[in-house]
Protein backbone atom coordinates (compact mmCIF):
# COMPACT_ATOMS: atom_id res chain seq x y z
CA UNK A 1 0.00 0.00 0.00
CA UNK A 2 1.15 3.68 -0.57
CA UNK A 3 1.92 5.57 1.97
CA UNK A 4 0.78 9.36 2.11
CA UNK A 5 3.02 12.04 2.01
CA UNK A 6 1.84 13.13 5.56
CA UNK A 7 3.12 10.21 7.00
CA UNK A 8 6.35 10.26 5.93
CA UNK A 9 6.75 13.75 7.21
CA UNK A 10 5.47 12.62 10.90
CA UNK A 11 8.62 10.06 10.43
CA UNK A 12 10.61 13.02 9.47
CA UNK A 13 9.81 14.59 12.35
CA UNK A 14 10.54 11.97 14.66
CA UNK A 15 13.85 11.51 12.85
CA UNK A 16 14.90 15.11 13.56
CA UNK A 17 14.15 14.18 17.02
CA UNK A 18 16.49 11.50 17.75
CA UNK A 19 14.74 8.98 17.28
CA UNK A 20 16.45 5.55 16.05
CA UNK A 21 15.10 4.97 12.03
CA UNK A 22 14.00 0.96 12.59
CA UNK A 23 11.35 2.76 15.24
CA UNK A 24 10.31 5.08 13.14
CA UNK A 25 9.58 3.03 9.87
CA UNK A 26 9.01 -0.39 8.95
CA UNK A 27 12.03 -0.85 6.49
CA UNK A 28 10.80 -3.74 5.29
CA UNK A 29 8.26 -1.39 3.29
CA UNK A 30 9.18 0.20 0.35
CA UNK A 31 6.15 2.66 0.84
CA UNK A 32 7.70 3.46 4.04
CA UNK A 33 10.79 4.85 2.50
CA UNK A 34 9.66 6.35 -0.29
CA UNK A 35 7.09 8.27 2.05
CA UNK A 36 9.96 9.20 3.91
CA UNK A 37 12.20 10.72 1.27
CA UNK A 38 8.87 13.21 0.00
CA UNK A 39 8.24 13.40 3.93
CA UNK A 40 11.47 14.85 4.36
CA UNK A 41 11.13 17.71 2.07
CA UNK A 42 7.69 18.44 2.92
CA UNK A 43 8.89 19.40 6.39
CA UNK A 44 11.93 21.37 4.67
CA UNK A 45 9.48 23.89 3.37
CA UNK A 46 8.46 24.56 7.52
CA UNK A 47 11.63 23.64 8.73
CA UNK A 48 11.63 27.41 10.51
CA UNK A 49 8.82 26.02 12.57
CA UNK A 50 9.84 22.69 13.02
CA UNK A 51 13.56 22.78 13.06
CA UNK A 52 15.16 26.02 12.70
CA UNK A 53 18.57 24.36 12.64
CA UNK A 54 18.25 22.66 10.27
CA UNK A 55 21.32 22.64 7.40
CA UNK A 56 24.38 21.33 6.70
CA UNK A 57 26.58 21.48 9.56
CA UNK A 58 23.75 20.01 11.18
CA UNK A 59 22.79 16.86 9.37
CA UNK A 60 26.44 16.20 8.32
CA UNK A 61 28.95 16.85 11.18
CA UNK A 62 32.53 17.54 10.58
CA UNK A 63 33.21 15.58 13.02
CA UNK A 64 31.82 11.87 11.89
CA UNK A 65 31.62 10.61 15.22
CA UNK A 66 28.50 12.74 15.66
CA UNK A 67 26.91 11.55 12.69
CA UNK A 68 24.16 9.04 13.43
CA UNK A 69 21.81 6.69 11.05
CA UNK A 70 18.88 9.19 11.46
CA UNK A 71 20.71 12.70 10.42
CA UNK A 72 21.92 10.85 7.46
CA UNK A 73 18.79 9.53 6.13
CA UNK A 74 17.32 13.01 6.34
CA UNK A 75 20.37 14.65 4.81
CA UNK A 76 19.80 12.01 1.78
CA UNK A 77 16.45 12.96 1.22
CA UNK A 78 17.22 16.63 2.04
CA UNK A 79 15.88 19.51 -0.51
CA UNK A 80 19.34 20.67 -0.99
CA UNK A 81 21.18 18.81 -3.89
CA UNK A 82 24.54 19.77 -1.93
CA UNK A 83 23.73 18.34 1.07
CA UNK A 84 22.04 14.82 -0.69
CA UNK A 85 25.39 14.74 -2.71
CA UNK A 86 27.48 14.51 0.30
CA UNK A 87 25.47 12.60 2.24
CA UNK A 88 25.52 9.98 -0.31
CA UNK A 89 29.10 9.94 -0.22
CA UNK A 90 29.12 9.75 3.44
CA UNK A 91 27.00 6.53 3.26
CA UNK A 92 29.39 4.05 2.25
CA UNK A 93 29.70 2.65 5.85
CA UNK A 94 25.42 2.59 6.56
CA UNK A 95 24.56 -0.57 4.91
CA UNK A 96 20.55 0.07 6.60
CA UNK A 97 20.84 3.62 4.59
CA UNK A 98 20.63 1.10 1.02
CA UNK A 99 17.03 2.18 0.14
CA UNK A 100 18.10 5.51 -0.20
CA UNK A 101 20.47 4.89 -1.90
CA UNK A 102 18.55 3.48 -4.42
CA UNK A 103 15.91 5.98 -4.23
CA UNK A 104 18.97 8.98 -5.06
CA UNK A 105 19.74 6.66 -7.89
CA UNK A 106 16.69 8.54 -9.42
CA UNK A 107 17.31 11.90 -8.18
CA UNK A 108 16.83 15.04 -10.47
CA UNK A 109 20.21 16.35 -10.13
CA UNK A 110 22.73 14.89 -12.08
CA UNK A 111 25.90 15.27 -9.71
CA UNK A 112 23.36 12.71 -6.63
CA UNK A 113 22.45 10.72 -8.97
CA UNK A 114 25.55 9.68 -10.63
CA UNK A 115 27.14 9.05 -6.83
CA UNK A 116 24.67 6.96 -5.76
CA UNK A 117 24.87 4.90 -8.51
CA UNK A 118 28.44 3.87 -7.91
CA UNK A 119 28.04 3.47 -4.62
CA UNK A 120 24.78 1.02 -5.54
CA UNK A 121 27.42 -0.94 -7.88
CA UNK A 122 30.03 -0.59 -5.27
CA UNK A 123 28.19 -2.20 -2.58
CA UNK A 124 25.08 -4.20 -3.83
CA UNK A 125 25.01 -8.24 -3.97
CA UNK A 126 22.57 -10.72 -5.28
CA UNK A 127 20.69 -10.82 -2.02
CA UNK A 128 21.10 -7.39 -1.12
CA UNK A 129 20.00 -6.24 -4.47
CA UNK A 130 17.13 -9.10 -4.06
CA UNK A 131 16.03 -7.51 -0.81
CA UNK A 132 15.48 -4.35 -2.40
CA UNK A 133 13.47 -5.77 -5.62
CA UNK A 134 10.33 -3.81 -4.15
CA UNK A 135 12.21 -0.70 -3.72
CA UNK A 136 13.94 -0.59 -6.75
CA UNK A 137 11.16 -2.01 -8.98
CA UNK A 138 8.84 0.98 -7.30
CA UNK A 139 11.51 3.75 -7.89
CA UNK A 140 11.98 2.48 -11.33
CA UNK A 141 8.84 4.10 -12.37
CA UNK A 142 10.47 7.45 -11.81
CA UNK A 143 12.03 9.28 -14.04
CA UNK A 144 15.60 8.24 -14.40
CA UNK A 145 15.11 5.12 -12.34
CA UNK A 146 16.02 2.77 -15.20
CA UNK A 147 19.47 2.23 -13.59
CA UNK A 148 17.99 0.38 -10.58
CA UNK A 149 16.04 -2.20 -12.34
CA UNK A 150 19.16 -3.03 -14.74
CA UNK A 151 21.40 -3.40 -11.47
CA UNK A 152 18.68 -5.52 -10.41
CA UNK A 153 18.49 -7.80 -13.98
CA UNK A 154 22.35 -8.01 -13.01
CA UNK A 155 21.94 -9.35 -10.13
CA UNK A 156 19.54 -12.03 -11.49
CA UNK A 157 21.71 -13.35 -14.08
CA UNK A 158 24.49 -13.75 -11.63
CA UNK A 159 22.05 -15.50 -9.33
CA UNK A 160 21.81 -19.12 -8.25
CA UNK A 161 18.53 -21.31 -8.84
CA UNK A 162 17.85 -21.32 -5.25
CA UNK A 163 18.07 -17.30 -4.77
CA UNK A 164 15.91 -17.16 -8.14
CA UNK A 165 13.35 -19.49 -6.82
CA UNK A 166 13.52 -17.47 -3.66
CA UNK A 167 12.65 -14.16 -5.54
CA UNK A 168 9.83 -16.23 -7.61
CA UNK A 169 7.86 -16.84 -4.21
CA UNK A 170 8.53 -13.07 -3.11
CA UNK A 171 5.34 -12.16 -1.02
CA UNK A 172 5.32 -9.11 -2.83
CA UNK A 173 3.37 -9.35 -6.31
CA UNK A 174 4.90 -6.71 -8.43
CA UNK A 175 8.54 -8.26 -7.68
CA UNK A 176 6.76 -11.79 -8.89
CA UNK A 177 6.06 -10.60 -11.84
CA UNK A 178 8.74 -9.43 -12.55
CA UNK A 179 10.80 -11.93 -12.03
CA UNK A 180 8.78 -14.37 -14.05
CA UNK A 181 8.62 -11.78 -16.92
CA UNK A 182 12.17 -11.63 -17.27
CA UNK A 183 12.80 -15.76 -16.68
CA UNK A 184 10.45 -15.70 -20.02
CA UNK A 185 12.35 -13.15 -21.88
CA UNK A 186 15.29 -14.98 -20.64
CA UNK A 187 13.96 -18.52 -21.19
CA UNK A 188 14.87 -19.88 -18.16
CA UNK A 189 12.36 -21.87 -16.79
CA UNK A 190 11.26 -24.90 -18.73
CA UNK A 191 7.62 -25.15 -19.66
CA UNK A 192 6.63 -27.68 -16.99
CA UNK A 193 7.87 -24.63 -14.08
CA UNK A 194 6.08 -22.45 -15.81
CA UNK A 195 2.94 -24.53 -16.16
CA UNK A 196 3.37 -25.28 -12.20
CA UNK A 197 3.57 -21.57 -11.83
CA UNK A 198 0.57 -20.67 -13.16
CA UNK A 199 -1.33 -23.47 -11.32
CA UNK A 200 0.18 -22.46 -7.90
CA UNK A 201 0.61 -18.66 -7.62
CA UNK A 202 -2.32 -16.79 -6.58
CA UNK A 203 -1.59 -13.23 -8.83
CA UNK A 204 -3.53 -13.23 -12.43
CA UNK A 205 -0.81 -11.58 -14.33
CA UNK A 206 1.57 -14.11 -13.15
CA UNK A 207 -0.88 -16.86 -14.04
CA UNK A 208 -1.39 -15.42 -17.61
CA UNK A 209 1.81 -14.75 -18.12
CA UNK A 210 3.31 -18.03 -16.84
CA UNK A 211 0.46 -20.40 -18.74
CA UNK A 212 0.72 -18.23 -21.90
CA UNK A 213 4.38 -18.62 -22.08
CA UNK A 214 4.44 -22.79 -21.07
CA UNK A 215 1.86 -23.19 -23.65
CA UNK A 216 3.59 -21.26 -26.62
CA UNK A 217 6.60 -23.29 -26.32
CA UNK A 218 5.19 -26.94 -26.68
CA UNK A 219 5.85 -28.99 -29.48
CA UNK A 220 5.57 -32.60 -28.71
CA UNK A 221 3.50 -34.57 -27.18
CA UNK A 222 5.87 -35.19 -23.86
CA UNK A 223 5.83 -31.71 -23.30
CA UNK A 224 2.11 -31.37 -23.17
CA UNK A 225 1.83 -34.34 -20.45
CA UNK A 226 3.83 -32.27 -18.03
CA UNK A 227 2.33 -28.65 -18.82
CA UNK A 228 -1.12 -29.18 -19.55
CA UNK A 229 -1.77 -31.87 -15.70
CA UNK A 230 -0.49 -28.89 -14.17
CA UNK A 231 -2.55 -26.46 -16.18
CA UNK A 232 -5.99 -28.55 -15.84
CA UNK A 233 -5.93 -29.16 -12.22
CA UNK A 234 -5.17 -25.71 -11.13
CA UNK A 235 -7.07 -24.30 -8.07
CA UNK A 236 -7.26 -20.96 -10.29
CA UNK A 237 -10.52 -21.05 -12.81
CA UNK A 238 -8.43 -18.57 -15.35
CA UNK A 239 -4.76 -21.47 -15.32
CA UNK A 240 -7.25 -23.79 -16.10
CA UNK A 241 -9.04 -22.03 -18.55
CA UNK A 242 -6.10 -21.57 -20.51
CA UNK A 243 -5.00 -25.77 -19.96
CA UNK A 244 -8.78 -26.25 -21.34
CA UNK A 245 -8.40 -23.74 -24.72
CA UNK A 246 -5.09 -25.71 -25.06
CA UNK A 247 -6.69 -29.32 -25.26
CA UNK A 248 -7.51 -28.40 -28.67
CA UNK A 249 -4.41 -27.43 -30.29
CA UNK A 250 -2.91 -30.89 -28.04
CA UNK A 251 -5.41 -32.87 -30.05
CA UNK A 252 -7.06 -33.69 -26.89
CA UNK A 253 -10.04 -32.11 -27.32
CA UNK A 254 -12.23 -35.00 -25.63
CA UNK A 255 -11.07 -34.41 -22.68
CA UNK A 256 -12.75 -30.77 -22.33
CA UNK A 257 -15.76 -32.90 -21.49
CA UNK A 258 -15.42 -32.99 -17.61
CA UNK A 259 -15.04 -29.33 -17.50
CA UNK A 260 -18.23 -28.35 -19.43
CA UNK A 261 -19.61 -29.19 -15.66
CA UNK A 262 -16.61 -26.85 -13.97
CA UNK A 263 -17.16 -24.80 -11.49
CA UNK A 264 -16.08 -21.61 -13.09
CA UNK A 265 -17.73 -20.08 -15.89
CA UNK A 266 -14.56 -19.17 -17.65
CA UNK A 267 -13.62 -22.77 -17.76
CA UNK A 268 -17.15 -23.54 -18.95
CA UNK A 269 -17.07 -21.85 -21.88
CA UNK A 270 -13.33 -22.68 -23.17
CA UNK A 271 -14.79 -25.88 -22.62
CA UNK A 272 -17.84 -25.85 -24.90
CA UNK A 273 -14.94 -23.62 -27.68
CA UNK A 274 -13.50 -26.87 -27.25
CA UNK A 275 -15.96 -29.51 -27.54
CA UNK A 276 -17.74 -27.23 -31.00
CA UNK A 277 -14.89 -27.24 -32.99
CA UNK A 278 -14.20 -30.96 -32.19
CA UNK A 279 -17.74 -31.29 -34.00
CA UNK A 280 -19.63 -31.98 -30.47
CA UNK A 281 -22.68 -30.64 -29.07
CA UNK A 282 -22.33 -28.91 -25.35
CA UNK A 283 -26.13 -28.42 -24.82
CA UNK A 284 -26.80 -32.00 -25.93
CA UNK A 285 -24.38 -33.26 -23.16
CA UNK A 286 -25.83 -30.69 -20.02
CA UNK A 287 -29.09 -31.81 -20.93
CA UNK A 288 -27.99 -35.50 -20.76
CA UNK A 289 -26.60 -34.65 -17.22
CA UNK A 290 -29.85 -32.42 -16.03
CA UNK A 291 -32.62 -35.72 -17.07
CA UNK A 292 -32.29 -37.23 -13.45
CA UNK A 293 -33.04 -34.91 -11.01
CA UNK A 294 -31.55 -37.62 -8.38
CA UNK A 295 -28.25 -37.42 -9.65
CA UNK A 296 -26.11 -37.38 -6.65
CA UNK A 297 -22.74 -37.05 -8.92
CA UNK A 298 -24.63 -34.06 -10.92
CA UNK A 299 -22.02 -31.30 -10.38
CA UNK A 300 -23.70 -27.74 -10.04
CA UNK A 301 -21.59 -26.30 -13.06
CA UNK A 302 -23.17 -28.61 -15.62
CA UNK A 303 -26.75 -26.84 -14.15
CA UNK A 304 -25.84 -23.32 -14.75
CA UNK A 305 -23.89 -24.53 -17.95
CA UNK A 306 -26.87 -25.33 -19.17
CA UNK A 307 -29.15 -22.51 -18.64
CA UNK A 308 -25.66 -20.93 -20.54
CA UNK A 309 -26.11 -22.52 -23.41
CA UNK A 310 -29.45 -23.57 -23.86
CA UNK A 311 -32.92 -21.95 -24.33
CA UNK A 312 -36.50 -21.64 -22.28
CA UNK A 313 -37.25 -25.13 -23.42
CA UNK A 314 -34.55 -26.28 -21.13
CA UNK A 315 -36.48 -24.49 -18.06
CA UNK A 316 -38.04 -28.05 -17.26
CA UNK A 317 -35.24 -29.96 -16.37
CA UNK A 318 -34.29 -27.77 -13.94
CA UNK A 319 -37.27 -27.21 -12.65
CA UNK A 320 -36.97 -30.55 -10.86
CA UNK A 321 -33.52 -29.33 -9.99
CA UNK A 322 -34.73 -27.28 -7.00
CA UNK A 323 -35.41 -30.06 -4.88
CA UNK A 324 -32.00 -31.99 -5.37
CA UNK A 325 -30.12 -33.20 -1.87
CA UNK A 326 -26.78 -31.12 -3.08
CA UNK A 327 -27.41 -26.88 -1.93
CA UNK A 328 -25.07 -25.96 -4.77
CA UNK A 329 -27.49 -27.74 -7.17
CA UNK A 330 -30.13 -26.35 -6.21
CA UNK A 331 -28.39 -22.71 -6.29
CA UNK A 332 -27.43 -23.16 -9.69
CA UNK A 333 -31.02 -24.33 -10.54
CA UNK A 334 -32.54 -20.97 -9.20
CA UNK A 335 -29.67 -18.89 -10.88
CA UNK A 336 -30.40 -21.15 -13.97
CA UNK A 337 -33.94 -20.36 -13.95
CA UNK A 338 -33.32 -16.59 -13.82
CA UNK A 339 -30.88 -16.64 -16.48
CA UNK A 340 -33.57 -18.13 -19.11
CA UNK A 341 -36.01 -16.07 -17.59
CA UNK A 342 -38.44 -18.64 -16.08
CA UNK A 343 -37.58 -17.94 -12.89
CA UNK A 344 -41.68 -18.74 -11.09
CA UNK A 345 -42.12 -16.87 -7.84
CA UNK A 346 -44.63 -19.78 -6.57
CA UNK A 347 -41.25 -22.67 -7.15
CA UNK A 348 -39.25 -20.51 -5.69
CA UNK A 349 -40.39 -19.32 -3.20
CA UNK A 350 -40.20 -22.37 -0.92
CA UNK A 351 -36.46 -22.16 -1.42
CA UNK A 352 -35.94 -18.77 0.61
CA UNK A 353 -36.34 -21.05 3.99
CA UNK A 354 -33.06 -23.09 2.74
CA UNK A 355 -30.73 -24.12 5.08
CA UNK A 356 -27.76 -23.48 2.76
CA UNK A 357 -26.68 -19.33 2.44
CA UNK A 358 -26.47 -20.08 -1.15
CA UNK A 359 -29.22 -21.35 -2.39
CA UNK A 360 -31.56 -18.71 -0.77
CA UNK A 361 -28.55 -15.65 -2.08
CA UNK A 362 -29.80 -16.73 -5.54
CA UNK A 363 -33.31 -17.81 -4.81
CA UNK A 364 -33.95 -13.86 -4.21
CA UNK A 365 -31.81 -12.37 -7.08
CA UNK A 366 -33.89 -14.60 -8.89
CA UNK A 367 -37.50 -13.21 -7.14
CA UNK A 368 -36.24 -9.63 -7.26
CA UNK A 369 -38.22 -8.32 -10.54
CA UNK A 370 -41.28 -10.16 -9.47
CA UNK A 371 -41.09 -8.90 -5.58
CA UNK A 372 -44.20 -7.08 -5.63
CA UNK A 373 -46.13 -10.56 -6.22
CA UNK A 374 -44.70 -12.13 -3.23
CA UNK A 375 -46.80 -11.65 0.21
CA UNK A 376 -45.75 -8.80 2.12
CA UNK A 377 -46.52 -10.13 5.43
CA UNK A 378 -44.82 -13.75 4.74
CA UNK A 379 -41.48 -11.68 3.59
CA UNK A 380 -41.71 -9.75 7.30
CA UNK A 381 -41.93 -12.72 8.92
CA UNK A 382 -38.68 -13.61 7.73
CA UNK A 383 -37.07 -10.88 9.04
CA UNK A 384 -37.49 -11.70 12.30
CA UNK A 385 -34.37 -12.45 15.00
CA UNK A 386 -35.22 -16.33 15.42
CA UNK A 387 -34.53 -16.83 11.56
CA UNK A 388 -30.81 -17.63 10.39
CA UNK A 389 -29.16 -14.44 8.88
CA UNK A 390 -29.34 -14.70 5.09
CA UNK A 391 -32.81 -16.07 5.59
CA UNK A 392 -33.30 -12.23 7.08
CA UNK A 393 -31.04 -10.71 4.66
CA UNK A 394 -32.81 -12.52 1.99
CA UNK A 395 -36.28 -11.28 3.14
CA UNK A 396 -34.87 -7.89 3.68
CA UNK A 397 -33.68 -7.57 0.32
CA UNK A 398 -37.03 -8.44 -1.41
CA UNK A 399 -39.34 -6.27 0.93
CA UNK A 400 -36.65 -3.17 0.04
CA UNK A 401 -36.97 -3.69 -3.25
CA UNK A 402 -41.04 -3.11 -3.22
CA UNK A 403 -40.59 0.13 -1.73
CA UNK A 404 -43.29 1.67 0.06
CA UNK A 405 -44.67 1.43 3.94
CA UNK A 406 -43.39 -2.20 3.45
CA UNK A 407 -39.98 -1.87 3.21
CA UNK A 408 -40.07 0.96 5.86
CA UNK A 409 -41.36 -1.77 8.18
CA UNK A 410 -38.76 -4.37 7.21
CA UNK A 411 -35.92 -1.56 7.57
CA UNK A 412 -37.10 -0.32 10.82
CA UNK A 413 -37.86 -3.90 12.44
CA UNK A 414 -33.32 -4.54 11.71
CA UNK A 415 -32.33 -1.52 13.18
CA UNK A 416 -31.77 -3.63 16.51
CA UNK A 417 -30.82 -7.14 14.49
CA UNK A 418 -27.81 -8.71 15.85
CA UNK A 419 -26.22 -8.57 12.80
CA UNK A 420 -24.26 -5.48 12.42
CA UNK A 421 -23.94 -5.26 8.59
CA UNK A 422 -27.68 -5.99 8.56
CA UNK A 423 -28.47 -3.49 10.89
CA UNK A 424 -26.35 -0.79 8.57
CA UNK A 425 -28.41 -1.80 5.46
CA UNK A 426 -31.32 -1.39 7.53
CA UNK A 427 -30.36 1.68 8.75
CA UNK A 428 -29.48 2.51 4.87
CA UNK A 429 -32.92 1.76 3.58
CA UNK A 430 -34.28 3.92 6.35
CA UNK A 431 -32.72 6.88 5.65
CA UNK A 432 -33.02 6.72 1.42
CA UNK A 433 -36.96 6.05 2.15
CA UNK A 434 -39.40 8.24 0.82
CA UNK A 435 -43.30 7.63 0.77
CA UNK A 436 -44.56 6.87 -2.30
CA UNK A 437 -48.13 8.51 -3.40
CA UNK A 438 -50.31 6.12 -1.94
CA UNK A 439 -48.77 6.37 1.64
CA UNK A 440 -51.35 8.36 3.56
CA UNK A 441 -53.66 5.39 3.86
CA UNK A 442 -50.73 4.26 6.16
CA UNK A 443 -50.06 7.65 7.68
CA UNK A 444 -50.13 6.30 11.31
CA UNK A 445 -48.27 3.66 10.71
CA UNK A 446 -45.65 5.78 9.04
CA UNK A 447 -45.29 8.22 11.48
CA UNK A 448 -44.68 5.69 14.31
CA UNK A 449 -41.90 3.95 12.54
CA UNK A 450 -40.34 7.78 11.78
CA UNK A 451 -40.60 8.13 15.32
CA UNK A 452 -38.52 4.78 15.93
CA UNK A 453 -35.92 5.86 13.38
CA UNK A 454 -35.54 9.58 14.55
CA UNK A 455 -31.93 8.81 15.68
CA UNK A 456 -31.13 8.31 12.04
CA UNK A 457 -32.44 11.32 10.69
CA UNK A 458 -31.48 15.55 12.16
CA UNK A 459 -34.96 17.37 12.89
CA UNK A 460 -35.21 18.69 10.01
CA UNK A 461 -35.37 15.83 7.75
CA UNK A 462 -37.41 14.02 9.89
CA UNK A 463 -40.24 16.52 9.83
CA UNK A 464 -39.72 16.49 5.89
CA UNK A 465 -40.34 12.84 5.94
CA UNK A 466 -43.23 13.09 7.90
CA UNK A 467 -45.04 15.74 5.88
CA UNK A 468 -43.92 13.94 2.27
CA UNK A 469 -46.36 11.33 3.84
CA UNK A 470 -48.91 13.46 5.17
CA UNK A 471 -48.10 13.05 8.67
CA UNK A 472 -48.22 15.73 11.68
CA UNK A 473 -45.22 16.30 13.12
Amino acid sequence: MRKKTGDGTVAAARLAGGAPLRTTIDVADPGDWLALDAGVRELNRYRSQYLPEWGHSTLLPVDSTQLDESRLALALCHRDGWIRQEAVHRSAGYPGLLPLIVIRCADWVGPVRERARLLLREVLDVDSAFGLAPLILRAGDRDRGAFGVEVLEEAMHQASHGQLADLFAAPDRIVRRFAYRWAVGSRLLRPAELARAAAQDGDTVVQDLCATAALSTLSDEEAYEHVLAPLLTARNPRTRSAGVTALRRAGRSEQAVPFLGDRSALVRACARYVIRQHGGDPAAWYRQRCTAPDDAELPPGAVIGLAECGDRADAGLLRPLLAHPAAGVRAGAAEGLRALDSADAERLRPLLDDPAAGVVRETAVALLPSAEDLPADWLLERTGSERPRHVRLAAFRLLDAREGVAALRAAVGLLEDPDVKLRTWAEQAVRRWHPPADVRRCGAEVGELLDRSRHLFSDHVLRQRKREAGVGS
